[in-house]
């Protein structure tokens, strides 16, 4: 008998074993509790950490052990309103791990890349066989579509989401081995993907250049992260405008050039006048409102100069109505504006390239990252997360 039988014959003893998980060749096998928790959303305002029986782990599938998950503003929103009527609920869909355990038909993830135990990953979407959607496709089609671990109704797999010890990736999602990545990278992966695809949105415009006067409205997370993307891009003259001097000061370490504190200026045109005045008597050639605020919408317009554009990103859930007058917000200046909402699995893949650009031109995106509970504390990060604290709030495992 050859050394080829032999592992044949081991091969299938392990699958036996393990329901069709097999380790994969040189990685150290992890003990694997027999239980594990999530923190489910059991009402409004409260989770409650529940433990329940790993899943089997199919032939496709994949177990990662949670390290860590970021805090969205969606996660808020479902928090304190459900606004979709998901509750009971597992949360948390800016999370990465280490693959424990996969099944014996895992052998790359989304991008073409060798998967094995040990590799740390993070999720994109799971599709539901969308042939508009693929992982090449430019912009044809966002994956709003699609359904996402973290806003997966409750089911009899129980881990679904990112809060939780345990998460079990299951055949047909999308999955990408980020093991190149540190763990504060990985939990800005999926926030970071949304300005890779508003930047590239924007730049569809034909008015995004690298001399362009850009103005970014919102400096919350979303909107320093839209700046630390247009600085990778070598787009230098960046005017930041927001409320709070903190984060005013945070956008220039994230590499805007002037500042803007609307609380200083009464009226929208002293407001407009302020943005003109920090671009030298210029008005902006392209704007990127990252607020969910409608009047932040409606004052956007008087920023941007005849000819400009505008991205409007900052209202992924139903923030009201704004109210513009298209005559002179619109056709008058020939305003050229484009939507942002998520992103394409190519964005997603760019952002692995973006962060690492961003900290190789001395960019602090680890200090996005201000607050982090462990999962015991979950109501404590997003009440934190609720009460505007700190920037990106993540509950990391230890």
């Amino acid at each position: 008998m050859d050394n080829k039988n032999i592992e044949e014959i081991v091969k299938k003893v392990l699958e036996s074993m393990t329901g069709g998980s097999v380790p994969a060749r040189g990685a150290a096998s992890q003990a694997i509790p027999k239980t594990a928790r999530v923190a489910k959303l059991v009402e409004k305002g409260r989770f409650e950490l529940q433990e329940y029986p790993l899943p089997e782990v199919g032939d496709g599938d994949i177990l990662v052990k949670v390290e860590g998950c970021g805090v969205c503003g969606t996660d808020a929103h479902e928090f304190k309103n459900d606004p979709f009527g998901l509750i009971p609920v597992v949360l948390g869909h800016e999370g990465t791990g280490e693959i424990v355990r996969m099944g014996k038909d895992v052998k790359k993830d989304s991008a073409g890349k060798d998967l094995h135990l040990g590799d740390k990953v993070v999720t994109c979407m799971i599709f539901k066989d969308n042939p508009d959607i693929t992982m090449f496709d430019l912009n044809k089609q966002n994956v709003g579509g699609a359904d996402v671990y973290g806003l997966l109704p409750d089911d009899d797999v129980h881990f679904n989401g990112w809060f939780a010890d345990y998460i079990l990736i299951r055949k047909g999602s999308t999955v990408f081995n980020v093991s190149d990545l540190d763990l504060k990278s990985r939990v800005l992966i999926e926030p970071c993907a949304v300005l890779v695809h508003a930047v590239e949105r924007a730049k569809t415009t034909g008015i995004l250049r690298f001399n362009s006067r850009v103005a970014v409205q919102g400096c919350g997370p979303i909107g320093l992260i839209c700046i630390a993307v247009l600085r990778t891009m070598g787009i230098e003259n960046i005017t930041a405008v927001d409320g709070e001097p903190k984060r005013l000061e945070f956008a220039k370490r994230m590499g805007a050039s002037k500042t803007v504190n609307f609380k200083d200026y009464k009226g929208i045109e002293a407001l407009a006048g302020a943005v003109e005045a920090s671009f030298g008597g210029h008005l902006a050639d392209f704007a990127f409102q990252c607020t969910g605020s409608p009047v932040a919408h409606a004052n956007i317009y008087k920023f941007i100069r005849n000819g400009g554009g505008l991205c409007e990103l900052g209202f992924f859930i139903n923030g009201g109505d704004a109210t513009i007058n298209p005559h002179f917000d619109i056709c008058a200046k020939e305003i050229t504006t484009v939507g942002s909402w998520v992103y394409t699995l190519r964005d997603y893949a760019t952002t692995f390239d973006f962060l690492k650009r961003a900290k190789g031109i001395g960019l602090p995106m680890d200090d996005l990252i201000t607050h982090s509970f462990p999962l015991e504390q979950i109501n404590e990060a997003l009440k934190t997360n609720l009460s505007m604290q700190g920037l990106k709030i993540a509950v990391i495992n230890k």
